[in-house]
């Protein structure tokens, strides 16, 4: 079995500062979000890449500034990090309230799950405890993760190792 690799939400709004909800250093992993997609695809394990797509009247405005609204500049990805992986556009910060993405994880044999992008308190988190749920071994990258608020991805990572999560570096991959 193969490891299955989940890029989550690498988008310009989130990882350059001049995007709408940018989380501060965010530039600093591009780097190491690339290299780990052409890792997986040079080794042909599954890389799945998640997007944020929103209507520009969008729900979660309520709760977060607009962001990854529909044909922006901010709802792309970074060129660097694109290279080939299958896109998987979502609507809500929880990438399990889709039921094609429970479809997926059920119906896939790998043998972990490797999960980095951002934000780790929100989007990052939503998906490594789903796929723990689920009661797949799960590794998030410690130098491929970005928080908005590091006191909340710290905290999150704490919990993360306590369910049974894996923490590592790219270089321990």
């Amino acid at each position: 079995m193969r490891p299955f690799f989940l890029d989550v939400d690498t988008q310009n709004d989130f990882v350059l500062p001049a995007g709408s909800l940018y989380a501060l250093g965010a530039e600093l992993i591009i780097p190491a979000i690339a290299a780990l997609n052409r890792f997986a695809m040079a080794r042909g394990y599954k890389l799945v890449s998640t997007a944020c797509l929103h209507t520009e009247d969008d729900a979660e405005f309520h709760q977060w500034p607009p962001h990854c609204v529909a044909g922006t500049v901010g709802q792309l990805k970074p060129l660097a990090t694109l290279v080939g992986q299958q896109l998987f556009q979502k609507q809500y910060t929880d990438v399990f309230r889709d039921p094609r993405f429970e479809q997926m994880v059920a119906a896939s044999t790998a043998s972990e799950f490797v999960v980095y992008g951002v934000v780790t308190e929100v989007c990052v988190r939503f998906a490594a405890e789903g796929l723990l749920r689920f009661g797949r071994p799960v590794t998030v990258v410690s130098d491929a993760i970005q928080a908005l608020c590091e006191q909340d991805g710290a905290v999150f990572l704490r919990q993360f190792r306590t369910a049974g999560g894996l923490i590592r570096s790219s270089s321990e991959l």
